[in-house]
């Protein structure tokens, strides 16, 4: 800590990659998991700037990328369904399913409205008892806790049309299925400080003594990335394999017990479809059975999957095997206006991140 308490600055960046450099000996890489950490990356060139040996790779850290195309399917469906509000954050409204997107829905004249918070879904369910009121739930655990929170303010109020359409999904067991992946070449990771804020440390002990990879808990600014890093290489150096928090100014060991708690009362951990990475075990959250007149699936019907081939190699950026640019179509027939996956729509996505610091054709 002491390089982020003494030089936040120009000169403490470059003593950060000095420390980095002089302490590598062979190959590593690191992957970081959060979609704002890697637009800070592309954004600051952070990674053209650390030495040769230290390759950084993205992560499936964009909550809106992985959201599976059936449930955004699902999603357009229960919008266009008579006497239905859809509410979602912005961000989900460009993002594909596998034949269109809420913001198409909307043009066709779905009811889809865009809230900055699950309680404004359920404050329309109030104000509007004539209509169902869907509130789209996205997200890691960052989010989830705020959809809890509604769940349990709609149940206080007794309300008959406010219900959750659940796409939440955990960040430990996705880091469980990259890891398992006997071709992997990924040596530590760089864990996301508002995840961990909520969650704490405790959830990636076991992941990094199972998997012998270090485990370092980072901001967001290009400091904290940057010493998220030199920590990491450190361990890999050293042979070590443990969790280090980078990020003690918004991050403790137990996190946010309130937070957890309204999880626990609200969620349960089921199996979850993520997009590009098929169905991890026990990787996702639905309501609990007592809360099953607030379930969407439950009261419309449930998500049905459809497989479409595509173009767009999102699946293998989200699992870190291919970088946006190895794609035929990014900054082509792919680009933000345009997008062919949902790496290329959100704010957090890799592949936009790559067309706006690093563009392919117009840009």
């Amino acid at each position: 800590m002491k390089y982020l308490d003494e030089y936040r600055d120009a000169e403490g960046a470059a003593r950060l990659l000095g420390a980095i450099g002089r302490a590598v000996t062979r190959p590593w890489a690191i992957m970081e998991v959060c979609g704002g950490q890697t637009h800070a990356i592309l954004r600051y060139g952070i990674d053209q700037l650390l030495p040769e040996g230290v390759e950084l790779i993205h992560g499936p850290g964009c909550p809106v990328c992985v959201t599976s195309a059936a449930i955004i399917d699902r999603a357009v469906a229960l919008a266009e369904e008579g006497g239905v509000t859809l509410c979602s954050f912005g961000d989900m409204l460009r993002v594909p399913g596998t034949g269109s997107d809420l913001l198409s829905a909307r043009a066709r004249g779905a009811d889809v409205r865009v809230v900055y918070s699950p309680l404004d879904a359920v404050a329309l369910a109030v104000a509007e008892p004539g209509r169902q009121v869907v509130f789209f739930g996205v997200g890691f655990e960052t989010t989830a806790p705020a959809v809890a929170m509604a769940v349990l303010q709609a149940e206080r109020l007794g309300l008959a049309n406010f219900s959750v359409l659940t796409a939440h999904v955990l960040v430990p067991p996705a880091l469980e299925a990259i890891l398992a992946d006997p071709d992997r070449r990924i040596h530590g990771f760089l864990a996301a400080g508002h995840v961990c804020a909520v969650m704490g440390t405790h959830p990636y002990h076991a992941i990094a003594a199972r998997y012998r990879v270090p485990i370092v808990v980072t901001g967001f600014e290009p400091m904290d990335i940057l010493d998220g890093v030199r920590l990491c290489v450190d361990q890999l150096e050293a042979g070590r394999h443990v969790v280090e928090n980078a990020y003690t100014r918004a991050v403790g060991a137990d996190g946010n017990v309130l937070a957890q708690r309204a999880l626990e009362a609200v969620f349960e951990v089921v199996d979850r479809d993520w997009r590009g990475l098929g169905e991890i075990p026990s990787s996702g959250l639905a309501l609990r059975p007592k809360l099953a007149r607030f379930d969407a699936e439950a009261r419309f019907g449930p998500v049905v999957p459809v497989v479409t081939e595509t173009e767009c190699i999102a699946g293998l950026v989200l699992r870190g095997v291919a970088r946006p640019t190895d794609c035929p179509a990014f900054g082509t027939r792919c680009t933000p206006e345009h997008p062919l996956g949902a790496p290329m729509v959100s704010s957090e996505g890799a592949c936009a991140a790559y067309q706006r610091y690093r563009p392919r054709g117009p840009s």
